[in-house]
């Protein structure tokens, strides 16, 4: 106590000259307008810069837990729409929940690995047989298809995108109402090909392109693209369609695996 009494004593003149400071600055910024708003708009600034930075880095923290949120809505979005529903009164005027049967079901993935420079490409994801993933399910993003499932194990799966060779997946032109097959030849990622449309049928370009849903692998609705161009073929009564792809692959990270529920009947009938 006796060191404190001494050392207050000691530095008295310089706490006294702080104290007169401080009282000093109190009275200008109070009662000076300019000085004191200066005063203010810096603090606010200040504070709003941190409070900024609190939340983008709260935002970068957050967003995973947010995708997956948005998954989550998709996937019940999707299960209550109509188009992705089974009538089971077809001859009905008036739709009411109790017609409609769920065929179809949603599992929501994340692409770890990818290609698209290759004539063959595969995408990764982070699910697999224990989350309900089998081979030959259909795979799409919120912005258009993406593939088939081609091989899983317990926690993964490789999905054959529409990248590929050898893809079929039935698609129709809405504005003309024909319906083709989705191909790939192997040279820009950004475009599509279909064949199979006669070309006797005026196909405008612009033309969107959605999934049919005649194999069972995909509902009917699912975007695939815009016709971008339309070529006669030498020798043959069918056009050879360009479409822009609606989902750029590249940039691809969240998707969902389509399960049809009434696929092993629909194949037992197909065969």
């Amino acid at each position: 106590m006796q060191n404190l009494i001494a050392f207050i004593r000691r530095l008295r003149f310089l706490i006294v000259f702080l104290l007169f400071q401080f009282f000093v600055l109190s009275l200008y910024v109070t009662y000076m307008s300019t000085p004191r708003s200066s005063y203010f708009t810096t603090a606010s600034f200040i504070s709003g810069s941190l409070f900024e930075i609190r939340h983008s880095i709260s935002q970068h923290f957050q967003l995973e837990e947010n995708n997956e949120h948005l998954q989550k809505e998709n996937i019940d979005l999707r299960k209550s729409s109509s188009l992705f529903l089974y009538n089971t009164r077809h001859s009905a005027l008036h739709a009411a929940d109790t017609i409609y049967d769920q065929q179809y079901d949603y599992i929501a993935g994340t692409i770890i690995n990818s290609t698209t420079t290759k004539r063959n490409n595969f995408f990764t994801i982070n699910i697999g047989g224990i989350q309900g993933v089998e081979k030959g399910m259909g795979v799409f993003s919120s912005n258009g298809v993406v593939g088939i499932i081609h091989n899983t194990s317990e926690h993964f799966s490789v999905v054959k995108s529409v990248l590929t060779k050898n893809i079929n997946i039935d698609v129709l032109l809405t504005e003309v109402g024909a319906s083709g097959m989705l191909k790939w030849d192997g040279k820009d990622p950004n475009v599509g090909n279909i064949t199979g449309i006669s070309n006797d049928i005026d196909i405008p370009n612009g033309c969107k392109v959605i999934t049919r849903g005649g194999s069972g692998i995909f509902p009917k609705g699912i975007d695939v693209g815009f016709v971008k161009g339309v070529k006669t073929i030498e020798g043959e009564a069918s056009w050879h369609i360009d479409i822009s792809f609606s989902q750029s692959y590249a940039s691809l990270e969240n998707i969902y695996i389509v399960k049809n529920l009434f696929l092993n009947e629909f194949n037992k009938i197909q065969n």
